[in-house]
Parts: C-alpha cells; structure tokens; sequence
C-alpha cells in the first residue's frame, strides 16, 4: 500500500512563503508524474504544478513566477515552493501521484494540507 503524506501547510499574510513537502511510503517501482492540486472552499480541485520523473513542469498560470514545483527522485519526495502568497492561494493542497507501486499501479493522493492566506 502507497501512501503520500503533506506537511508544511498553515497560515501566513499575504507576501510571505511557504514550503510544502510531499513524502511517500511503500514499495515504489517507478512514478511518473507527481503533483500539487489545491481546492479552495466552495471550489473544484484544480491543478497547481506537476513535475515528470525527468523534471519538466507544469504550472497553472496563476502561480507562475510564485510557486516553484520540485522533486527528490531518490527519495519519491515532491515539493511545492510557494512565495508572494495571496489571499486567493488559500485552499487545501493535495498531493498526487502516478506510477506503479507495489501491490498495483494508477494515482494516489494524499490527506491534503490547508493553507491560509490572509490579507
């Protein structure tokens, strides 16, 4: 079994940083995509950056320029830099995964992490 567990989420005034991490356990043979997908109250889930195993990557354009997307393939660990923050990146962020693993292969996600920002 796959799991993927968030951390560094919380509150924060408008400008500042914040440094979300991504960590992953169990038998990994290989993952292809990981990435940060948020969801603000009242709103769909929406992607906010994806990065590929050999780092190209994707970012929804209200965060290019402030968010920076990274990963540590040794240790199936993905990040999210996110700097200038504002009041409209307040949402819970989940963390995603495509690959396979052992007992199976597909998309796993994780609990999410909230973060609030505040004007």
């Amino acid at each position: 079994q796959v799991q993927l567990v968030e951390s560094g989420g919380g509150d924060v005034q408008a400008g500042g940083s914040l440094r979300l991490s991504c960590t992953t356990s169990g038998t990994i043979f290989s993952i292809n995509l990981m990435g940060w997908y948020r969801q603000a109250l009242g709103k769909q889930r929406e992607l906010v950056a994806v990065i590929t195993s050999g780092g190209t990557t994707n970012y929804e354009d209200s965060v290019k320029g402030r968010f920076t997307i990274s990963r540590d393939n040794a240790k199936n660990t993905v990040y999210l830099q996110m700097n200038s923050l504002k009041p409209e990146d307040t949402a819970v962020y989940y963390c995603n995964m495509r690959g396979y693993w052992y007992p199976g292969s597909g998309e796993v996600w994780g609990q999410g992490t909230l973060v609030t920002v505040s004007s």
